[in-house]
């Protein structure tokens, strides 16, 4: 007999919300019972009423285990929660001339008891109807927040690739920028200092400019002559010097300012690489000065 009635309660509390948690607000003026539910609450709400107990019947809701909490408002001195057969039973300890106002919220997934002092009225007090004709508390819906959130998600992938864009093309005209205006860079400290030999007991370096990360020009000295050689990838000989040597780091660059279109030509070129080395190594071959 007991599991035959058991299984015609099961469908009962599958469809039954579950009371999650509630919270109590002591107010100066009233007292606010705060229940919240795992799904949203449609069940029907009723209350009867005595000189000190209000009783108030949430059908089709549940919660694990009854709940008792003592009070020092002079609005509720104590409320029980206590699961029933089929609905949930919330006695709560008032007064005299305490009301009960019941709302809930927009989403069903909150319900506000208030215990406050009635207000007289000629007009008989009204039972407690369905929570969908009672005063809604302010909250947003699900639909909303999902909404919202989907529309925080598209803002942030625009900005990302309006930001990708930016970078690259901003990234884009200071790298061709670097390329073309290496010639009026300033000399660090380093290159200018460059006049001992590093390379090897008779080659000597005179003088040396970066052009970009990779490539340098470097002025290297080995007995009598001066050699101009663009250094990077390839080591190229781009120029050699007998007489005329170039003896200031003005006199360097007035060197690369003649061939500054040529060094761009060869930094800048893709498919004539080749060409530009062929042609640097036969005029540096034919070159005296």
């Amino acid at each position: 007999m007991i599991r035959v009635l058991l299984f015609f309660l099961l469908p009962l509390s599958l469809y039954a919300s579950k009371i999650l948690s509630y919270n109590i607000y002591d107010r100066t003026d009233r007292v606010d019972v705060m229940i919240t539910f795992a799904t949203p609450y449609e069940g029907v709400i009723k209350q009867s009423l005595s000189d000190s107990t209000i009783l108030i019947k949430l059908e089709d809701a549940s919660i694990e285990s009854s709940k008792l909490k003592k009070l020092s408002s002079k609005y509720i001195k104590s409320i029980a929660i206590t699961p029933m057969s089929g609905y949930t039973q919330i006695a709560a300890a008032v007064p005299p001339s305490i009301a009960l106002q019941a709302s809930k919220t927009s989403d069903g997934y909150g319900l506000r008891l208030r215990f406050a002092p009635a207000v007289p009225t000629d007009k008989e007090p009204e039972k407690l109807q369905e929570a969908d004709s009672l005063h809604s508390l302010p909250t947003k819906k699900s639909d909303d927040i999902a909404q919202s959130y989907y529309i925080v998600i598209t803002i942030l992938i625009i900005g990302i690739i309006i930001l990708f864009y930016i970078k690259k093309r901003v990234s884009t005209p200071q790298t061709k920028q670097n390329r073309t205006s290496w010639l009026f860079a300033q000399n660090s400290e380093a290159e200018k200092k460059v006049s001992q030999p590093t390379l090897s007991n008779d080659v000597s370096i005179r003088f040396q400019k970066s052009l970009d990360s990779q490539n340098s020009v470097v002025m290297l000295d080995f007995g009598e002559q001066s050699y101009l050689v663009l250094m990077g990838k390839n080591n190229i000989l781009l120029d050699k010097f007998t007489q005329n040597r170039p003896v200031t780091q003005d006199d360097f660059e007035s060197i690369l300012q003649s061939r500054h279109q040529e060094l761009d030509n060869f930094l800048n070129s893709s498919e004539d690489s080749t060409e530009y080395l062929q042609a640097y190594k036969e005029k540096a071959a034919s070159s005296r000065y």
